[in-house]
């Protein structure tokens, strides 16, 4: 029952949060220099073609009127036209085109932090002060102090020039796809799928690899000379289960919100990784849309990246109740 309140209460949280992103990003429209119809015009077009097109695209309604139609068609998921492809959708646009292949690349980032970052952590903080412990803070420091657009350059002329099967400056197929094509009984389009994948992820990865690994080790050492863990060891369980059943476990909350965190952060953020790679994602696609003055894709965007924030957010908060059920009675 408590665990539903607290859930209930952090969803009530989330909704006032996506509601004061969506009224922030309006209001922007009207404070930002510029008008959207002298982009989207013609530049010989007359008084009469811009008046026609500022009406078809609802900007000669006041403001408040402006502003309760956007809240309204929001709450039904209805995100609007493009203003400068008037006939496409833009939640259609933004999520089959654009959403899914920047959380596939944050996700596949995030995954491959977490299985490099976190067993090396324990392993350096197992063994401080030797040429493990020093190999994993030396690894920390490149991967947190090298640029991602050399890095992804770096990549391409080191691996995928040389390997040849590993493309890149074209997207790939999406993960869905190569889902049903594997159930289909065509694996061919999962093999794409990884290849297209490995080297923008192990990109974006990298410095979140450098960030979990310095946190895990910090946790870690922190952890190991409290009383429980040499309880553990006096009962004589196994160093491998006490690491990481007890000791790791009491090291995750941080963790997790850097997790949480960063996750967000990649989807949305990811611009020079997706530029490097041409890679069709949501925050190259924010950037298009700014230099063409498309608002309503503009918050459209914006929207999905917050909705994703909070998602996120809300999921770290169950875990946390999850691995401190302290946390709810806060």
């Amino acid at each position: 029952m408590q665990y539903g309140r607290f859930l209930l209460r952090r969803v009530v949280h989330s909704l006032f949060v996506i509601w004061g992103a969506a009224t922030v990003v309006f209001l922007l429209r009207f404070l930002t220099p510029g008008d959207p119809v002298t982009v989207l015009a013609p530049p010989d077009a007359g008084d009469e073609v811009r008046d026609a097109l500022r009406q078809r695209l609802g900007l000669d309604e006041p403001v408040h009127v402006q502003y309760f139609e956007y809240i309204t068609d929001l709450m039904v998921a209805d995100f609007g036209k493009s203003m400068e492809v008037l006939d496409r959708s833009v939640l259609d646009w933004i999520f089959w085109t654009r959403f899914l292949r920047s959380v596939e690349l944050a996700v596949s980032a995030t995954l491959i932090a977490i299985a490099i970052a976190i067993p090396l952590g324990v392993i350096s903080a197992r063994r401080r002060h030797t040429v493990s412990d020093y190999g994993a803070t030396l690894f920390s420091l490149g991967g947190i102090s090298t640029p991602n657009f050399w890095l992804g350059l770096m990549l391409i002329l080191l691996i995928a020039v040389p390997v040849g099967f590993i493309p890149t400056g074209t997207p790939g197929p999406l993960l869905h796809e190569a889902v049903g094509d594997l159930f289909a009984g065509d694996p061919g389009t999962l093999g794409d799928w990884l290849r297209f994948m490995f080297l923008p992820a192990l990109t974006l990865g990298t410095y979140f690899t450098a960030l979990i690994t310095r946190l895990t080790r910090s946790g870690m050492l922190e952890e190991i000379g409290k009383a429980y863990v040499k309880a553990s060891r006096a009962k004589g369980l196994p160093e491998t289960l006490t690491m990481y059943r007890h000791v790791l476990r009491n090291t995750l909350i941080p963790i997790v919100t850097i997790l949480g965190l960063q996750l967000g952060t990649l989807i949305g953020g990811a611009i020079i990784t997706e530029t490097v790679f041409e890679w069709n994602g949501l925050g190259q696609l924010l950037i298009e849309r700014i230099n063409a003055r498309d608002w309503t894709m503009i918050q459209g965007i914006v929207i999905i990246i917050a909705i994703g924030f909070v998602s996120i957010n809300t999921v770290v908060d169950l875990l946390y109740a999850y691995l401190d059920p302290r946390v709810i009675d806060e």
